[in-house]
Formats: C-alpha cells, structure tokens, sequence
C-alpha cells in the first residue's frame, strides 16, 4: 500500500518566553533600555500584567503553533500587592495569559517545598504564618513546574516533572518539541534550611544532558533546555544583543549536549539575545532572556524539518512591554516612540484590581521620614550601594547594637528599588517592601580580623559579579583591583583605627549573608550568632523620629584607587540576582 509523500516544507513554531516576573502585577515604574538608533539609549516605562499579557498575545498571534514558556522566579520577592496573598495572583495572571510551561526558579521556594506543590495543586491548605485563599480560592497553576534536577531527598523523585513533549500538525507534517525545565544548583544558597532538607538541587549539564537522548527516542525533533539560570553582557544596554557575556550560564552551556537546539534562560535579570558558538555544533547556539518584571517578552521562532526531524531555523528578538509613562519624585519617564506601545488587557488590569485593592491598607501605612528620594545604584555604579546602601548599613547597625555590633553591611544586590518618600517625606510601608522585600533576619556575628578581610575580598574575586558590601559609619575599606585576586582589600579602617586581623569584631548582616549568600562564604564562619529584628523592620524603626528627618550619609565608604579596572562596566540597569 503507498504511503502518502512526507510534507518538505519546515513547521515553524513560535516561542513567547519570559523570566523573572516576580509578581509585578503592576508596572514597576521602570524603564527599559535601548539603542534610540541616534547613538543614544533611550528609556521606555515598561511592565505590568496587562500589558505583558498584550504583548505576549501578539507575539503568539504570529505563529498558528506556539507556546509560552516561563525560566522561573514567577512569584518571590514580589510586591505585597502579590507578596500578601502568598503569590496566588501572580500564579493566576499567569493562568490567563496562557502559560504553557514554567521552570522552577529559586524564588519558587520562598514560602517552602509544601506551598510550592499548593502553588501547582492549588487549594486552601496553611503551610505558612500567612493564610492563603484570602481574595478568592485558589485553582493552582494550569501550567505545568517543571524541575528536573530539583530531587526529593526522601525518595530520589524530582519535585515536578523534569521534561515535557508537544506535538504541532499531524501525520507526515507532524513535529515534536522536547522540553527540559532546570533551576540553578546554586539554589542551595539561597533557600532555607527547611528547603534543603526536603530537596537537593543537582548539577545542571548533567541533568540535562541525561535527558537529551530520552526525549529524542521519545520522539523529539527539537529539545529545548529552559533554565533559570543566565548570564550578562557588557557595554550599552542593548535587550537584543550580547557583548562580552558571562556569569553562571557560560560554563554551563560549554558543558551542554550539542543537540540541545535551544536555552531559554532568567535569574539574572539581564535581557540579551546571543549566539554562543560550540565546538562540535554547526551553527551557534541560541540563548535568549528577558530581562525582568515583566518588562520584555522574548520573541522566538523555530523551524523544524518534519522529513530529518531537525531544527533547520531559529530566530529571537527581545520585545519590550512598553506601558504607561510614570513620574517619580526622581525624574518623568515618558511613552517613547522608539517601540510600540501596548494596550492593557482589560481582564488582566481588572484582576490585578482587585488584589491592589485589597493590599493598601499596608503598602500605604506610614512608617516615618526620609529627607531626600535615594536612587538605587544602577549603571556605571551597579555592584555598589550608594547612599542608599549607607542608610540601609546605618540602620542595621542602630538595630543591632543591643548586640554588640559594631560593623553592619548589606549586598548592594539585595537592595531592590529606589526609596522613594512622597512630596511630605513621609515613607510608607509599601516603599520599604519595595526597596527590601525578603524579610531577611538581621544576624550579628563574630569574625576575627582576617575572617573579615577574607570576606572583603570575595568582594572582587571571579565566584560571582563584583559586588562591594554597603557598610554602616565608620567602616572605610580601600581597594586596588591591579592587585592579585585574595590581595585587593589594601586597607580597612573602624573609626580611623586599622582593623587587626586577630581581633575579634562583632558584625551584622542579613541572614542571607550570614549564610554564604551571593558567594560570601566567609560570613558562614561567624560565631556566638545572635538573631535580631529583620531587615525591613530595622530600616522602618531607622526612620520613624520625625525630628530630625533621616538624611541618607554621603560619606564614601570604598576608597576605590583603580576604578578603570572595574570588571562589572555594565550601563544598562541590571536588576537584582537573587
């Protein structure tokens, strides 16, 4: 009996991918950048639910087959207008506008291993302090977690499933896609303790590559590897290009199986397109992110050969959710005519109404005085704290001297928003969340001199980004990047006194910190802990006198000798890792 000739013509399915929503159901009043196509960049106000789930319902309209795939940190971190309702929103915005699939990120694990499996289950169930189903009940994700390298302790199960298939056409035309969803291994670091018992987070080339030749005898064309894990690139902001990129998802994809066809990354809130080359594979491999909060949406096209059963075409650009224009007390961000702008969905914006609503009771509560609005450092100034980060030092330390502190310092990359105080100077509570949403414990330790410096310098080794520890008053550290890495902290001062490497000083950070956060290992050494107030409730007692009104120090507390060396020369804003 003949068989009816194969189709030759490629099948070509469309991609909106999208990474690090983090419950920004609002527009985060932020700007994108870009090339202006004038030798400058221009800024556009970009995010929100409904604008992004109007820009994610045209990039699909394009494309007869398509998904819409998420590479993690949906929820976490969030606004309280999804923070206080334990991310159900979020979870549920996602659920209208038609997610397909989402890779587990590390802030899925926020609230603990049980209320992640609510969060796909849904139900009512309490699995925290904070009571779920306050707005209305929760039906869970329609989209389906995916984890591979995420394992039950108890049993060697992952959490979620690790791959997925879908199909597009029928008979001779008919194509497969393999999916494989990962978090970072570093995941670790930066959940509790509570997570790390349940759950073990495995390499990530190795759980992929384990997975690649399954999915193809499963029948998968192409495989695509959606990891929340990313990288960043150097230079002018550019959401579509990629000089210079590092971070953690290099060695990874070096070590990745060459007939992954495609990896849609996140984690680091960097939005870039690239082609990475590989040895032993053809052409280039495609790497995609966007960016944050909702700000871009990732335009992506594949081609599939119904015939060889391979990927014979692929593009990708960056669309970025233009939104509403905004004013701050910083500066008006006004609707640009460099890219389109989107219209909010109707059933989006009404929904995330409803949740707005119910949270301003906290977001708008007063909680003291600031003099001046403070800038989140960004740009040329990205790995630092600013004036902002003096203030947030200075608090800490004022919080935590009933417990013998004598130094404070926080990670620049934890400070999330600029603090902006209204017109009065009166700072809400919604302000705080914004700028320290983690709710981090404030852990005063001791470290011996050396231990400190040990810690300084992870500072400015190649573990992780540069990054220099904001510090409360008093506290003076000089550095010289021309230095050896482990010898670039040249000098460190308390109170105009050098700090003697066999003295013991009491010191207070955040508990993510104190537990080896954002590759400060050496904080992991500190004894005699004492557990204080958390982060946020330190900067709100900080500012609450009325008289006189907080003003944010000026001192600068890095002495940086050979600023041109710097290795994070990054102008584009980049958003917060963890």
């Amino acid at each position: 009996m003949a068989t009816a000739p194969a189709s030759s013509e490629p099948v070509t399915i469309g991609i909106a991918a999208i990474n690090d929503f983090h419950g920004n159901l609002e527009p985060p009043k932020q700007a994108a950048m870009l090339p202006d196509g004038q030798g400058r960049t221009a800024s556009v106000p970009a995010g929100g639910a409904a604008y992004l789930a109007t820009a994610v319902r045209q990039v699909r309209a394009q494309y007869p087959n398509h998904l819409t795939i998420a590479a993690g940190d949906l929820m976490g971190s969030s606004p309280l207008a999804s923070a206080l309702f334990l991310d159900e929103p979020a979870v549920e915005v996602m659920n209208r506008i038609g997610l397909d699939f989402n890779a587990v990120g590390n802030h899925e694990f926020d609230y603990g291993v049980p209320e992640l499996l609510r969060k796909q289950s849904g139900g009512c169930a309490q699995h925290t302090e904070r009571r779920p189903c306050q707005v209305e009940p929760f039906r869970g994700a329609q989209f389906r977690f995916l984890a591979a390298n995420t394992v039950n302790r108890a049993d060697g199960r992952t959490l979620f499933p690790g791959t997925a298939l879908r199909s597009f056409g029928s008979g001779p035309g008919k194509v497969t896609v393999g999916l494989i969803g990962l978090t970072l291994k570093g995941t670790s670091d930066l959940v509790n303790s509570k997570v790390n018992a349940a759950v073990a987070f495995n390499d990530e080339a190795e759980t992929a590559n384990a997975l690649v030749g399954t999915l193809k005898a499963q029948g998968a064309d192409a495989v695509i590897l959606v990891i929340h894990e990313g990288g960043r690139t150097s230079g002018d902001p550019d959401p579509n290009g990629c000089n210079a990129l590092s971070g953690g998802i290099r060695p990874i994809l070096d070590r990745l199986d060459r007939r992954v066809d495609l990896v849609i990354s996140g984690h680091t809130h960097w939005a870039y397109v690239c082609e990475v080359a590989q040895p032993g594979r053809d052409q280039p491999l495609l790497l995609t992110s966007a960016g944050l909060w909702g700000e871009y949406v990732t335009d992506i096209a594949i081609q599939i050969d119904p015939v060889t059963h391979r990927m014979v075409g692929r593009r990708a650009k960056n669309v970025i959710v233009q939104s509403e224009a905004y004013n701050s007390p910083l500066r008006a961000i006004p609707n640009s005519a460099v890219v389109p702008q989107f219209s909010p969905d109707p059933d989006i914006a009404g929904y995330v109404a409803r949740y707005v609503a119910a949270s301003q009771a906290y977001v708008k509560r007063p909680v003291g005085w600031l003099a001046e609005p403070l800038e989140k450092a960004e740009g040329d100034a990205w790995g630092t704290g600013g004036r902002l980060g003096n203030l947030i030092a200075d608090a800490q330390l004022e919080a935590s001297r009933g417990a013998g502190a004598r130094i404070a310092c926080t990670n620049p990359f934890g400070i999330r928003r600029s603090l902006l105080p209204g017109p009065d100077h009166v700072v809400t509570y919604g302000d705080l969340y914004l700028v320290q949403p983690f709710g981090s414990e404030l852990i005063t330790l001791t470290l011996t001199g050396a231990e400190l410096k040990e810690a300084l310098e992870q500072q400015l080794d190649k573990d992780a980004p540069e990054q220099l520890l904001a510090c409360s008053a008093g506290f003076i550290q000089t550095i010289d990047r021309s230095r050896p890495i482990g010898d670039r902290v040249v000098g460190a001062t308390l109170d105009g006194a050098p700090i003697d490497p066999a003295q013991s000083y009491r010191i207070t950070v955040n508990a993510y910190l104190a537990n080896g956060g954002d590759s400060f290992a050496a904080f992991v050494k500190g004894r005699e802990r004492t557990i204080g107030i958390t982060d946020i409730a330190a900067l709100e007692a900080y500012l609450k006198p009325a008289q006189p009104i907080r003003s944010a120090s000026r001192e600068v507390r890095v002495k940086d000798l050979r600023p041109e060396l710097k290795t994070n020369n990054l102008k584009a804003p980049p958003g917060i890792t963890y």
